[in-house]
């Protein structure tokens, strides 16, 4: 023998990346949810997180990029002062597949293409008006999302619906739909999965809460990332809601319905809430609660949360949007403070209104939740975020339909 390797048979290549391949399959959806989440940047890293041999990963990402959803860079330009090759990078296919993604809030609704990676690819204008029958405004969501798609030309893997309700499992029943005309328990899922047959979209329809979905958004690609147990609270353009994510997965209690933060009290003498009860956060630290305190009349040109987030951002410096705002913060600081008590949460983020809430003045929020927690007081205060996700309710209905593709990429597109 000279020391030399014997060729390789005919079709011997082949059939070793073959065998990566299936060796690699059951990591195909887990190395989706690398690059969808963005930790997983280039193929080195990729093997890391796997615990998969390079030559499997290098499988798995060939393979992905085979079913059109993500793109492999095999030809990086190396840093500055960086030795060696530089990794293959990785990125979602920006001309890859979309979810159709719309979102109902009491101001109106949306409706969206979004694909990996929590992009949005397009807007549909949207409506300023909701109809008190939901059958009536989802399908016209879902119309505007069918054009989306017509114009595009992108495939479908599903549909996601974002709701300012609780949406009870397993039937998909928004059952406290209270800033909406809609009646209590009006199946939602099943009328926008019928209207999403109807037009002739492919995948499996969903609905959840928005501000559950606002919550897996964050912490899939925004302020919520790296956070194990995420407490998120929101503004929506009425009321406010809450969602916690536990261990990366959104939890939604036995059947769809925690965390509805909402009602809790924050002012035993304060203002009549939808729930029958009296000073609930949703009444107390709303937008329309704001604009009351600081001595405003909504008006019809735009929505009370575009609203009264304007007027935080620049009338801060006016006595009464100032003590207005202070005693909204010092509502929402007493809320928090007990969600803290009970959940322990590694971070909070806030949304919507809230967000800027947050900004006007950090430290008195952070005070008061320190002051009214036990766990605040003992060990400091829980990081409090804001999201910095546009749309992050419509990027979370669009996670629901890009569940399956994650869970089985090859299952759900092939």
């Amino acid at each position: 023998m000279d020391g030399k390797a014997a060729p390789k048979a005919a079709g011997e290549g082949t059939a070793t990346t073959r065998t990566r391949l299936d060796r690699g399959r059951g990591a195909l959806g887990p190395a989706l949810e690398l690059v969808h989440t963005g930790r997983a940047p280039t193929r080195a890293v990729l093997t890391a997180e796997l615990g998969v041999t390079r030559a499997t990963a290098g499988a798995v990402a060939a393979e992905l990029e085979a079913l059109g959803l993500i793109r492999v860079d095999a030809h990086p330009g190396a840093a500055a002062g960086s030795q060696g090759r530089p990794s293959h990078r990785l990125e979602v296919a920006e001309d890859g597949p979309v979810a159709l993604a719309a979102q109902v809030h009491a101001d109106g609704w949306r409706a969206a293409l979004v694909g990996l990676g929590g992009r949005i690819v397009a807007t549909a204008p949207g409506c300023e008006t909701v109809d008190a029958d939901p059958a009536k405004v989802l399908g016209s969501v879902v119309d505007a999302g069918a054009e989306l798609l017509r114009e595009t030309g992108r495939r479908c893997v599903g549909a996601g619906l974002a709701v300012p309700s609780a949406v009870a499992e397993p039937a998909g029943l928004a059952l406290n739909p209270l800033h909406l005309a809609w009646p209590a328990g009006a199946p939602v899922r099943e009328i926008f999965a019928e209207r999403i047959r109807a037009a002739g979209i492919e995948g499996p329809a969903f609905a959840a809460n928005d501000v559950n979905l606002a919550a897996l958004a964050e912490h899939r690609h925004g302020a919520g990332r790296g956070s194990r147990d995420l407490l998120c609270v929101a503004t929506g353009h009425r009321g406010v809601g809450g969602a916690l994510v536990l261990d990366g997965r959104l939890h939604s209690g036995s059947s769809g319905l925690a965390l509805e933060v909402g009602h809790l009290t924050v002012n035993p003498e304060g203002r009549p809430c939808h729930c029958g009860s009296r000073g609930c956060l949703d009444v107390e630290a709303d937008p329309l609660a704001f604009l009351t305190a600081a001595g405003r009349d909504p008006g019809p040109e735009v929505s009370t949360l575009q609203q009264a987030n304007d007027l935080i951002r620049t009338q801060y410096a006016d006595p009464g949007v100032r003590t207005a705002t202070e005693a909204l913060i010092d509502r929402l600081g007493l809320g928090l403070a007990g969600l803290v008590n009970i959940l322990n949460p590694d971070r909070i983020i806030l949304g919507g209104m809230h967000r800027h809430l947050l900004d006007a003045d950090p430290d008195r929020l952070r005070a008061v939740v320190a002051d009214r927690s036990l766990w605040g007081r003992q060990s400091g205060v829980v990081p409090i975020l804001a999201c910095t996700l546009d749309h992050n309710s419509l990027v979370g209905a669009a996670e629901l339909a890009w569940q399956p593709v994650l869970d089985d990429p090859l299952g759900a597109l092939v």
